[in-house]
C-alpha cells in the first residue's frame, strides 16, 4: 500500500516538472508582464498610501522643503536650469540633490571676471590695508589724547571761570542797584523841587523827572569825556617822556 502511494507521488512530481519545463515562450512573457504590472500596482499603492499619510496639505515642493529635500525633482522653469540654481541645490542638499559636483567649480571666464573685480574693488595689498588701519588707530588715539588734554585744561580753569562769572553777576547786580538808587534819588529831587507831595504818575512830575534824567545823562557824559581827556593827556605825557629819555 505504501509503495503504491509513493509511486503516485513520484509520478505527480515528474508530471509537474515536465509541464514547468515545457512552458512556451509566450507564457513566460505573459508571466513577466504580470509580474511587472503587479510591481507597478504595488508602487502605485505605496504612492497613494504615502500621499494619504500627508495631512499637512502642503504642495509637493513645500513638503519636500519641510522634510529637508530638494523641492523639485524635475525643472519647472528656466531658472531651475541655471548653473547658479544647481550650485545652490548641491550646496544645500549635497549628493542627494542629484547635481553633478563639477558644476560647483568656476569656469575660466568666471575666474578672470572675479580677478578683475577684486583688482578694482580691492586695489591695495594686505600689508597696505594693515598699515592704513594702524595709522588710523594711531590718529584716533592722538585725537583722544588731545581731547583729554583739552578737558583737563578746562577743568583746571573751572574755578577761574566760576570766579569771573560770579564777578560779572555781582557787577551786573551792582549796576542794577546803582541805577535803582539813581532813579530814587532823581525822584526825591523832583519832589523837593515841587515842595509838596506829588503823585509820580502826574504829568508835571513825569516831565520834571525826564528833564532831571536828561541833565544827569549830560553830566555823566561830560564826566566820561573829562576822564577820557585826562587819560589821553597822561598817555601823551608818558610817550613824550619816553621819547626824551631815548634821545
Amino acid at each position: 500500500m505504501n509503495i503504491c502511494m509513493r509511486t503516485k507521488l513520484v509520478r505527480s512530481s515528474l508530471i509537474n516538472r515536465f509541464h514547468r519545463f515545457s512552458t512556451t515562450v509566450p507564457e513566460i512573457e505573459h508571466n513577466e508582464q504580470v509580474l511587472i504590472d503587479d510591481t507597478e500596482d504595488l508602487q502605485a499603492r505605496e504612492a497613494e498610501i504615502k500621499k494619504k499619510r500627508n495631512k499637512s496639505r502642503l504642495s509637493a515642493a513645500h513638503y519636500n522643503l519641510v522634510n529637508d529635500r530638494r523641492p523639485y525633482e524635475e525643472p519647472h522653469c528656466l531658472a531651475h536650469l541655471t548653473v547658479k540654481y544647481n550650485r545652490k541645490m548641491y550646496g544645500k542638499y549635497g549628493i542627494a540633490s542629484g547635481v553633478n559636483p563639477s558644476l560647483c567649480w568656476p569656469t575660466k571666464k568666471e575666474i578672470e571676471e572675479r580677478k578683475e573685480y577684486e583688482t578694482v574693488a580691492f586695489p591695495y595689498t594686505i600689508r597696505q590695508v594693515m598699515d592704513a588701519a594702524a595709522e588710523k588707530r594711531k590718529q584716533e588715539q592722538l585725537r583722544i589724547e588731545q581731547r583729554d588734554l583739552e578737558v583737563a585744561t578746562k577743568v583746571a580753569k573751572l574755578e577761574q571761570w566760576k570766579k569771573e562769572l560770579n564777578d560779572k553777576v555781582a557787577k551786573k547786580a551792582a549796576e542794577v542797584q546803582a541805577a535803582k538808587q539813581k532813579k530814587e534819588r532823581l525822584v526825591e529831587e523832583v519832589r523837593r523841587h515841587f515842595g509838596f507831595t506829588l503823585d509820580p504818575r502826574d504829568e508835571r512830575f513825569q516831565e520834571m523827572l525826564a528833564k532831571r534824567e536828561k541833565e544827569q545823562k549830560k553830566l555823566e557824559k561830560q564826566v566820561r569825556m573829562e576822564a577820557k581827556e585826562k587819560m589821553m593827556i597822561a598817555k601823551l605825557q608818558q610817550k613824550s617822556s619816553e621819547i626824551s629819555e631815548k634821545s
